[in-house]
């Protein structure tokens, strides 16, 4: 029955993915992919908090499930491919580099806070 969860998650994680992708890029003139940095940056902090302190159950449906579908690596690798063949090499480093930077640090925090806490 976990799939379940993970399924569920996924079917709210897939649209809100697009939903996000298109209202964020519409907001800015950049070839930069805002959109799919938001998208992962947001899966990435909220894998944190999970991480950080759900049990297993909430990791299945929003971790796997719901992040999963949110999240996208393969985007992220095509769009900073097309930069750097169409010439925007400069971008597609900025892209890479911002986005692995800023997503392990969003990834990061919630899991530093909670030890601290503790």
């Amino acid at each position: 029955m976990n799939w379940l969860l993970v399924v569920g998650g996924a079917m709210v994680g897939a649209p809100l993915r697009y939903l996000t992708d298109r209202a964020v890029q519409a907001r800015h003139d950049s070839v930069l992919p805002w959109g799919t940095f938001t998208v992962n940056v947001v899966g990435c902090l909220v894998l944190g908090v999970l991480t950080a302190a759900a049990p297993s159950h909430l990791r299945l449906l929003l971790g796997t499930g719901f992040c999963g579908a949110l999240t996208t690596y393969s985007t992220f690798s095509y769009e900073t491919l097309n930069l750097a063949t169409t010439g925007a090499r400069g971008y597609a480093a900025a892209n890479a580099l911002g986005s692995v930077v800023v997503g392990l640090g969003a990834a990061w925090a919630p899991v530093v806070a909670r030890f601290r806490v503790s």
